[in-house]
């Protein structure tokens, strides 16, 4: 049998404590960074998450240039959620147990918001929705740890039917998409209907399912009910066939179109020529905001990743940015910490100050609400306004109503 010598022994008890030093340098570092978890439907709608990810990519790059926050590196795990609700709780709970982040951020569709708010409140660890819009999101199924970033449905619709309601149209017809976020918008505007339009019906509805949507049935369905104008939920590909459709059957000729989110570039821009002309939409004209945080922000985006912002990359931007001023304010990752820091947060973004309500954790970021026309090829918002979400949101008073109790 070898027998070790006494410098044999020596030298390896000097190579495992070198060992175990780097082991515990690199734990230790690791343990040093704040660590955040990301996660979004970015293999299944990339045209809106990809410059989401750039947004808030660029706004991680510039903290940890700055030196990171409370003295330590912001760290980002992120994941791509199969815009499903069990792959993205699967993918949550792998980022919160294995990957060990203390905060969790992101989604796109308005279920996968949803499921990722409940799995928060059973982990009990903050969930920051970056883009779901759904109204339950922060009302009825709202918890303690979810908050939410983008405008609701709800305050959307409100900003859009504030200048249909002076269209004088009477016969209204409703087309969107038949999941969370389509439903919670129709009851939106069949709300607002009635409370500001009395006159006027609706006449027909038309839920198709998402990513399946048989335009041609669709467009012919709405016909039939000959509507003075219409209410659009649809986006993305469904929504450029019910577009191509109702221009071949004429079925926008001398009706009036108001429509949620189409004059985002996401979307839009995909049209190119054939983008719709004079529809009121909600969107971001990013080319002619001249404010100079948004003008800062803008040559930012554009300098690192050599492409125009779009709505997402404000999204991401912003998200990040509230995480951000929440930790400092916080002092820490800590969960009950982080839930005060959040409540009545203040922050100054490229679109100005902006607020996260305490009653319904809801941030007033705005909307550009608008007329889509074609220019240079393209098509664009014109004859745009900024809406304040202030202005449109339910009261913080019917918000705490809304919530569940504690």
């Amino acid at each position: 049998m070898y027998k070790f010598s006494s410098a044999h022994v020596a030298a390896l008890l000097v190579a495992v404590s070198v060992l175990w030093a780097v082991v515990f340098s690199v734990h230790h570092a690791a343990a040093d960074d704040l660590k955040l978890g990301d996660l979004n439907s970015y293999s299944r709608f990339p045209t809106f998450t990809e410059p989401y990810r750039k947004g808030w990519k660029l706004k991680l790059e510039e903290i940890n240039q700055a030196g990171g926050l409370l003295g330590k590196k912001l760290d980002v795990e992120t994941r791509d959620d199969g815009a499903n609700t069990s792959d993205a709780v699967r993918v949550a709970e792998e980022l919160v147990s294995r990957e060990n982040v203390k905060l969790l951020f992101g989604t796109m569709l308005s279920n996968t918001g949803l499921a990722l708010a409940d799995f928060a409140q059973q982990k009990e660890i903050i969930f920051i929705a970056a883009e779901p819009l759904s109204d339950a999101l922060t009302l009825e199924k709202g918890n303690q740890f979810t908050f939410r970033v983008r405008p609701s449905t709800y305050t959307q619709t409100a900003m859009l039917v504030d200048v249909a309601k002076k269209l004088g149209k009477k016969r209204w017809a409703i087309v969107a998409p038949n999941y969370e976020y389509g439903q919670s918008a129709a009851k939106a505007f069949k709300a607002l209907v009635t409370e500001h339009m009395p006159d006027a019906e609706i006449v027909a509805e038309q839920y198709p399912a998402l990513g399946k949507i048989d335009a041609g049935a669709t467009v012919q369905a709405l016909l039939l009910e000959k509507p003075d104008a219409i209410f659009n939920v649809l986006f993305g590909g469904d929504l450029a066939k019910f577009l191509r459709e109702g221009e071949d059957r004429t079925l926008f000729k001398d009706r009036e179109v108001v429509s949620l989110l189409t004059g985002e570039p996401e979307w839009i821009d995909s049209f190119k020529e054939e983008a719709p002309v004079g529809w009121l939409v909600t969107g971001y004209p990013w080319h002619e905001i001249q404010d100079p945080a948004h003008k800062a922000f803008q040559e930012a985006y554009q300098n690192r990743w050599d492409e125009k912002p779009h709505l997402g990359s404000l999204v991401g931007y912003i998200t990040l940015s509230i995480i951000a001023e929440a930790i400092e304010k916080a002092g820490s990752l800590e969960t009950e910490a982080m839930i005060s820091a959040l409540k009545d947060l203040e922050l100054e973004t490229p679109i100005g100050k902006i607020l996260v309500r305490k009653e319904d954790h809801q941030a007033t970021m705005g909307a550009w609400v608008g007329r889509t026309k074609i220019q240079n090829g393209l098509g664009v918002m014109s004859d745009w306004h900024y809406a304040p979400a202030e202005d449109y949101m339910i009261s913080a008073e019917d918000a705490a109503k809304k919530r569940p109790a504690p």
